[in-house]
């Protein structure tokens, strides 16, 4: 399998502030990863510098067979699914579902004198109805529950046809049953062999979907621990992680951590 995603020896600085630490990483072609880590941990930063949306201080990003620095962006941004909180703030509350999936194809936020044809926009309901949101198609995104609204965005991410997808906190402000619900969805998505290399950002070892093959974990900017999720995803790793003793079990390929109490 090829790299779709290569980093070596990357480092982001803002400021006085250290945000990654020579980070070395390879995503390769049907991989799923979950990057895990505490608030600051430098995880939005790895997938903006991913994402191709910002460049690192020093250190190579290798993103689908191109050097980051040499390549024009604009025109490798569309072979990546992306969603985050801060594109998700900029969909018009008044757009139509459908549209905004479609219009992922332009690579805009919000309909405006694009065309599209019927191929899109049989794209499109079939990208909604493979993460169980077909019903939404007519409904405007501001009238969605923020689980709605999370599915409707895989859609869109997905409308490409993207080469590397990257999930930023996907499951952020959800309740129980939406978070259930979307893991569901990530887990089909993530079993299926056609979908695109994938990598999920989280804070919790709850929201990591069956299927999911590997794992990275940050702390500080710097890498913890990486590699496939059975044998990377350990107690002790994840201790390091957060910064204090946890205890992690795992049942039929769903994690849960909690920290280890000591009685006096």
């Amino acid at each position: 399998m090829s790299a779709v995603l290569e980093l070596a020896e990357v480092t982001v600085r803002r400021g006085d502030a250290l945000l990654l630490d020579r980070v070395t990483w390879i995503v390769k072609e049907g991989e799923r990863w979950v990057v895990l880590g505490s608030n600051g941990a430098g995880k939005t930063t790895l997938l903006q510098v991913a994402a191709a949306q910002m460049y690192p201080t020093s250190g190579a990003v290798g993103v689908l067979g191109e050097l980051i620095g040499t390549v024009d962006v604009f025109d490798l941004r569309p072979r990546i699914g992306l969603t985050s909180a801060a594109l998700a703030e900029r969909i018009p509350r008044d757009e139509k579902v459908s549209d905004v999936v479609v219009s992922a194809s332009y690579a805009v936020v919000g309909r405006w004198r694009e065309q599209y044809d019927d191929l899109d926009h049989d794209r499109a309901r079939s990208l909604l109805r493979e993460v169980r949101a077909e019903r939404l198609a007519d409904r405007t995104f501001g009238t969605l529950s923020e689980g709605e609204r999370k599915r409707v965005q895989i859609a869109r991410a997905l409308m490409t046809d993207p080469e590397l997808l990257l999930l930023d906190e996907p499951a952020a402000g959800l309740d129980l049953g939406g978070r259930e619900d979307l893991v569901s969805t990530l887990s089909v998505l993530a079993y299926d062999p056609a979908s695109p290399a994938t990598v999920l950002v989280s804070h919790h070892v709850e929201e990591i979907p069956p299927g999911f093959t590997h794992v990275l974990m940050l702390r500080e900017g710097r890498v913890v621990a990486d590699g496939p999720i059975e044998q990377a995803l350990t107690q002790e790793a994840l201790s390091r992680t957060f910064g204090m003793p946890l205890v992690l079990e795992e049942h039929d390929g769903r994690y849960a951590a909690r920290r280890r109490l000591h009685r006096i």
